[in-house]
């Protein structure tokens, strides 16, 4: 593939020594402010973008004028936006998720199972972790456990506690930790009667992102023009 990296930050490099080292060819690193005047003989067939929501603007129109294929990462997105995403996957292939590790999408899975089981008669709980750096709050990851967690959208969602809350409603408290250099952990808890259920994913490198964004590009190089998800790379 010819790749085009959104962002030059730290995501954006080591993605770009995935792509290196998986014998893909990197383009360049690019944004909206150094897009214009970089020289490519070549043309991007594959744009991976982990970086800024503000990219968007020219990663659109570049993957249209050059029938470019885009997996998408980045998170904290405004409704109008995702919409745009939407719209771009009529076109080309798009691969869409908050979170590119392999583990992430089997704990979507396991919540899938649990949660009808479990929210009858148990409390839920989502607790996220990042390093210090991260701009969003919960997580898009989070976002996305809290969509299987709550489908009909049913439960209010406390976001942090304080002061006198009173007994419990019929709610998910959704908290943020953000220090250090956490690549992040996700974990749901179910609190029963004498018992409780935790299940968690913890990232220890961020190198599981960028060998996803890898998957994730090189399985869409087979696909038609639409919006694919980590569950449908874990089909195949």
């Amino acid at each position: 593939m010819n790749i085009l990296i959104g962002g030059k930050g730290k995501m954006g490099r080591l993605i770009r020594q995935t792509a290196e080292n998986r014998g893909h060819t990197v383009l360049a690193n690019a944004d909206a402010l150094n897009l214009s005047v970089i020289k490519m003989e070549k043309k991007a067939n594959m744009i991976i973008d982990f970086s800024h929501p503000d990219n968007l603007s020219w990663i659109i129109p570049y993957a249209m004028e050059n029938n470019a294929s885009v997996v998408y990462g980045t998170t904290g997105l405004t409704a109008e936006q995702e919409e745009q995403l939407r719209m771009l996957s009529q076109h080309v292939p798009v691969f869409r998720s908050a979170n590119f590790s392999y583990g992430v999408a089997v704990l979507q899975k396991l919540l899938e199972e649990a949660v009808p089981l479990l929210a009858d008669t148990f409390d839920m709980e989502l607790v996220e972790t990042h390093h210090n750096q991260k701009a969003d709050a919960p997580s898009g990851t989070a976002k996305a456990l809290l969509a299987i967690m709550d489908q009909d959208n049913s439960y209010e969602k406390v976001y942090g506690r304080e002061g006198i809350t009173g007994a419990r409603k019929k709610e998910i408290g959704v908290h943020s930790l953000r220090g250090g250099t956490e690549a992040g952990e996700h974990s749901v808890h179910f609190f029963g009667s004498s018992e409780s259920i935790t299940i968690t994913h913890h990232a220890s490198d961020r190198q599981i992102f960028a060998d996803g964004a890898l998957r994730a590009a090189e399985f869409l190089q087979r696909q038609k023009p639409g919006m694919y998800s980590m569950q449908d790379l874990m089909k195949g």
